[in-house]
């Protein structure tokens, strides 16, 4: 397992986590959030093949929709 900060969060991860594979860890709809690790937005074609790094930071923001 690696330490990782999610949204300011301390986490656990396994070592060689994928983008995509956080966001199934937690259960986060992926059509519905966008990602930003260590300060760079990372486009959702590459979420899959993006691994985490002990001490990555990242921001995910969900969007919501409605009116």
């Amino acid at each position: 397992m690696i330490d990782i900060v999610v949204n300011g969060e301390p986490q656990k991860t396994p070592e060689g986590q994928t983008v995509m594979g956080l966001l199934g860890q937690l259960e986060l709809d992926p059509a519905r959030v966008a990602v930003e690790l260590d300060r760079r937005i990372v486009k959702q074609p590459h979420w899959p093949e993006t691994i985490l790094r002990a001490g990555a930071q990242l921001e995910i923001v969900q969007f919501v929709g409605g009116g």
